[in-house]
């Protein structure tokens, strides 16, 4: 099964940017995973349980590392990925 995720992350702190590229830099050294960013978001796709082990891994160590953050995700079992779909 595929799966798209959307995420915004906002870490609850004044120094905002590196924590936000940090998440960033590790969901695209994850190898199977294609991750799309702009402005507003992040988007994640790939194999579901890939996904969401990573999503899973890497929330965690953002919390750990970062401390508050909130995270607003929306999810879609399909794999929406431009790349993939250049019509869609």
């Amino acid at each position: 099964m595929e799966l798209s995720v959307e995420i915004s992350k906002y870490p609850l702190a004044d120094d905002y940017i590196p924590a936000i590229k940090d998440f960033i830099e590790r969901l695209h050294a994850i190898e199977g995973l294609s991750v799309m960013v702009n402005t507003m978001s992040t988007q994640v796709f790939g194999d579901y349980d890939l996904v969401m082990d990573s999503l899973k891994k890497e929330i965690r160590r953002s919390y750990e590392q970062f401390g508050k953050v909130i995270f607003v995700c929306k999810f879609i079992g399909a794999n929406l990925d431009p790349a993939l779909n250049p019509h869609h």
